[in-house]
């Protein structure tokens, strides 16, 4: 059995990290926002669901221009959600239950809050306070254009022009200006901030858009052309690390030195990076002098295809072999339509398309999606490396695709001219009970609406109850604790098409039928299964067992 003790430096490394999206969590004080009390006040659940760690998404002073990822003070607490004491609780309590606990550090960008941005904005052109940023005159006889092409990942131009004239880079909102680190200032003050938080009991961090922060600065700047924003095929048109903006080779200088701040510590804290890049890029962030580990998003966006999986499987092992690391999985998170919905969207929908007809252009069936989001549950925790599960997805929670346009929140929704609908389906605060103005979220009606089905998906009604999604969860999670041995796979031989069939030990075989139809069940003791298995010994579509 692995161990997750404090005392081993390598916890992280197949762990289970449940994802916490604080404002939609759990709502303490009653105001609709999920704060930290209440993710204390809930901790339980996730000591019961026999996850590792949680990392708790962006809970700093922010007026949530982009759901909390506009950071006005990197050391401190929105007040909607608390203050350092809450949080200090918090890390307390998580620690008394055997819990680790990692934060989100958004070290691309601030909000235009912050005392930084509006200092620059007094100081004016050529000023210091500038450098802090990217600040540059525009194009055109008057300056009136954009400095570059640039695109924003939100839409639009990625440059705002201010009253005297200069225009700021944001790669995301307008209310997002980037960070220029390029500037010592800006190095020294996050080396404070990395040292604030691990000096208050954090674990780890989880670096957001880890591979945006070295840019090619020098004048003139160049554009993009037809680049593109986002995105592999971005990046795979120029040389590695010379894109402009993105995954630039300079970035890892940056890791390098954030290192010998984790490693100051006993244990080392962790880190993850959220880098958008190819695989083998990826490798990189992820080299035990860097951060440690980096999310795999290859296997997020796999479709639900044997041969596609497999080979996202083994290449992600290797990847993270070759950087000393272990690999990550990831099926859902804040960002993206929930699994237990993408997964039965007909190959080459268009995600967005399927939002902006409210779930109902392609109709899904529900019942199928959470078959599949349960097979490939089991199927993503007998895998080698860590699991991120993101809050909602033990309760096996649909997304929420039919959110009128008046309630929606995302940037994303006005920024593109509402023709992108953006994230807040996957961001639909939890049911915790069966009844309440908001499930148990809190006392009164919670910031995004929820649906009544929600009620059927509440903690309360499945709680106990056999062969629910949550206490799958619960009984895949005790069961791996015992099953972990080992950070290697071995592919069964002569497996039937559409199915994958690995080794991890001797004691524990994995098995998912990915077909429309049954397939024999192979010899061995069924530990545990994602559906009930029929009396004759085959192996249900869309399933996945457990082996002894």
């Amino acid at each position: 059995m692995a161990d997750l003790s404090s005392r081993n430096p390598d916890w992280w490394r197949q762990a289970v990290i449940y994802q916490v999206y604080p404002r939609s969590f759990a709502d303490a004080d009653g105001d609709g926002l999920g704060d930290l009390r209440g993710v204390t006040e809930r901790l339980n659940h996730l000591a019961t669901l026999g996850v590792d760690a949680l990392w708790l998404s962006p809970f700093y002073p922010s007026e949530l221009a982009d759901g909390g990822y506009d950071v006005a003070d990197h050391r401190d607490v929105d007040p909607r959600l608390g203050t350092l004491d809450d949080f200090d609780t918090m890390v307390a309590e998580a620690h008394r239950l055997g819990l680790k606990v990692v934060v989100d550090i958004v070290p691309n960008h601030t909000s235009h809050q912050h005392p930084w941005f509006q200092e620059a904005l007094r100081a004016g052109p050529g000023s210091a306070a500038r450098e802090r940023y990217v600040f540059r005159p525009g194009r055109g006889g008057h300056g009136e254009l954009p400095p570059t092409d640039w695109p924003s990942v939100f839409g639009g131009s990625a440059w705002r022009r201010v009253p005297d004239g200069d225009w700021y880079l944001h790669l995301f909102a307008p209310e997002q200006p980037d960070l220029n680190w390029d500037n010592e200032e800006v190095r020294a003050d996050f080396r404070t901030t990395l040292r604030f938080w691990s000096d208050r009991g954090v674990d780890g961090f989880r670096i957001d858009v880890a591979h945006a922060l070295a840019k090619d600065l020098t004048d003139p700047l160049r554009d993009v052309g037809d680049l593109g924003a986002t995105g592999e095929e971005a990046l795979q048109r120029l040389e590695p690390g010379t894109h402009p903006y993105w995954d630039r080779d300079e970035v890892h200088e940056i890791y390098r030195d954030w290192r010998k701040i984790f490693d100051a510590y006993t244990p080392p804290r962790t880190a993850v990076a959220e880098a958008w890049v190819p695989d083998a890029r990826r490798a990189l962030y992820a080299r035990p002098d860097e951060l440690g580990q980096a999310f795999n998003f290859e296997y997020l966006q796999a479709g639900w295809a044997a041969g596609e999986l497999r080979q996202v499987i083994t290449g992600s092992l290797g990847t993270a072999r070759a950087a000393g690391a272990s690999a990550t999985w990831v099926l859902s998170n804040h960002d993206v339509v929930r699994h237990a919905s993408r997964l039965v969207l007909p190959p080459g929908t268009d995600d967005n398309a399927w939002l902006l007809s409210g779930g109902r252009t392609p109709a899904i069936d529900r019942a199928a999606g959470l078959r599949r989001a349960r097979a490939a549950t089991l199927l993503m925790l007998a895998l080698p490396g860590s699991s991120y599960v993101y809050q909602g997805e033990e309760l096996g929670l649909p997304e929420v695709a039919d959110l009128p346009a008046e309630v929606l929140q995302d940037p994303i929704w006005e920024q593109t001219g509402q023709v992108r609908k953006g994230r807040d389906g996957c961001r639909v605060p939890l049911p915790w009970t069966t009844t309440g103005a908001s499930y148990g979220f809190g006392p009164g009606a919670s910031w995004l609406p929820q649906p009544a089905s929600f009620a059927a998906y509440a903690v309360e009604a499945q709680a106990g109850t056999e062969g629910s999604t949550l206490e799958l969860y619960r009984t895949a999670l005790r069961l791996r604790r015992k099953l972990l041995e080992g950070e290697t796979l071995s592919w069964t031989p002569g497996a039937p098409a559409g199915v994958l069939d690995f080794v991890r030990t001797e004691a524990w075989r994995c098995v998912t039928n990915l077909t429309a139809v049954p397939v024999p069940l192979p010899p061995g003791e069924v530990l545990l299964a994602s559906t009930p298995l029929p009396e004759a010994r085959v192996l249900p579509p869309d399933t996945t067992v457990w082996l002894a």
